[in-house]
């Protein structure tokens, strides 16, 4: 499900790139994927919510995080802000699009699902 159209984030590939990092850029516009066990919030463990780096919408709060392969990992998302194809599997950002990865039913209860 998207955001609604008053809270949506549509730049053009331009200002995407003025915005990220190159390395953001990749994972979040060219659905590309960081190396496992290299990810800065991988052992992050304080409290708090999780931000989609390229618009700042609350995405996960460290209260579903859990260990369970080389990303950061979440049994839960914060309301509907991450949409979920499951033709693809692919998880992005309601609000801007950005690629955060994917979702499985592999994660622990009460979800059974690892975004």
């Amino acid at each position: 499900m998207k955001a609604p159209a008053q809270d949506r984030v549509v730049l053009g590939d331009a200002e995407w790139r003025k915005r990220l990092t190159p390395e953001q850029y990749r994972i979040c516009r060219e659905k590309g994927t960081e190396p496992p066990g290299s990810g800065e919030y991988l052992h992050h463990a304080a409290a708090g919510t999780y931000l989609c780096v390229a618009c700042g919408a609350p995405l996960f709060s460290s209260k579903t995080k859990y260990d369970a392969c080389g990303w950061p990992s979440f049994w839960d998302r914060i309301g509907d802000r991450v949409a979920f194809n499951p033709r693809t599997l692919e998880a992005t950002c309601a609000r801007c699009d950005s690629h955060l990865g994917h979702v499985f039913d592999d994660g622990p209860p009460p979800t059974g699902k690892r975004y």
